[in-house]
């Protein structure tokens, strides 16, 4: 274990959108995709929505890959892959919604084992798989999801049980906000807020419809931090082409801490460690 100062790397940004129906939430997504790539072509979307992505074909050219049921989490995981084998840059998953509480997502999936509470030790592992492949994926990530209102049984002063609203609800398995770079709630008129902002960017500001220029803003936040792969590409190059113990010895030192501790880059210098310290063959 050591320490190390912090470092931003340039990212992928993780945003989500959600909304009550026709609240915006596909033509929202795809502004923003584009103002994150500037490029209709890298732009795939994932469509569970009854096929609401085609409906902005008027756009560009973006693609689409239609998901219909069952929406086990497998099935979005290999959409996902089949985006990123294609060389998209953007990816919107429109919506999320279903792998959760759509025919063949998680919840039926755990009612058609018995429904019982250790069922979810099956299920809970799956849905955490598809989390992962958002989370992991190299390409931004953009997810819509519904939003309904939700209720609360409560008892007045004479004991008599009432339902309350309390307020609107994601459709996803609950704490899925804590893996997002940004959240995004519209309104019926379009309007977003942020309920989670990591870039500082959107949260304590004013309502606004987002839009191209939305996602050239994030695009210039992702943009902005340290270009870690490439500068470990460098470290690795420099650390082949030493020479001399002395040599390794100036490089490491001048290398920061995230490329010196990176695994790939500490393999590659015990191999040139060991190369230069073996014995040279002597020569007549």
């Amino acid at each position: 274990m050591q320490l190390q100062k912090a470092t931003r790397a340039k990212a992928k940004i993780r945003l989500g959108l959600s909304a009550v129906s026709g609240g915006g939430k596909t033509y929202s997504a795809m502004m923003i995709a584009y103002g994150l790539c500037g490029d209709w072509d890298k732009v795939a979307v994932i469509d569970t929505e009854s096929r609401s992505a085609h409906l902005y074909a008027h756009l560009g050219d973006y693609n689409i890959l239609q998901l219909d049921a069952p929406y086990a989490p497998e099935r979005y995981i290999e959409a996902i892959k089949t985006c990123e084998d294609a060389g998209m840059e953007v990816i919107i998953i429109d919506s999320i919604t279903h792998e959760w509480d759509g025919k063949g997502g998680c919840l039926e999936i755990v009612e058609k084992l018995g429904g019982r509470y250790q069922d979810w030790g099956k299920v809970t592992p799956r849905h955490q798989t598809f989390i992962d492949a958002i989370l992991s994926s190299r390409c931004h990530i953009i997810t819509t999801v519904r939003r309904k209102q939700d209720y609360e049984m409560t008892k007045d002063k004479d004991g008599k049980v009432k339902v309350e609203k309390a307020g609107l609800k994601e459709v996803t398995r609950e704490g899925f906000e804590y893996e997002l770079t940004v959240n995004l709630e519209l309104d019926v008129k379009h309007n977003a807020t942020a309920s989670k902002d990591r870039t500082g960017l959107f949260i304590d500001k004013p309502a606004f419809v987002p839009s191209v220029e939305t996602g050239k803003l994030i695009r210039q936040w992702c943009d902005s931090g340290v270009d870690i792969e490439a500068e470990l590409a460098d470290g690795i190059q420099r650390i082949k082409a030493c020479q001399t113990v002395t040599e390794l010895s100036a490089v490491k030192a001048m290398l920061p801490a995230y490329v010196v501790s990176h695994p790939d880059w500490v393999s590659v210098a015990k191999e040139a460690h060991a190369r230069i310290s073996q014995p040279q063959p002597i020569t007549a």
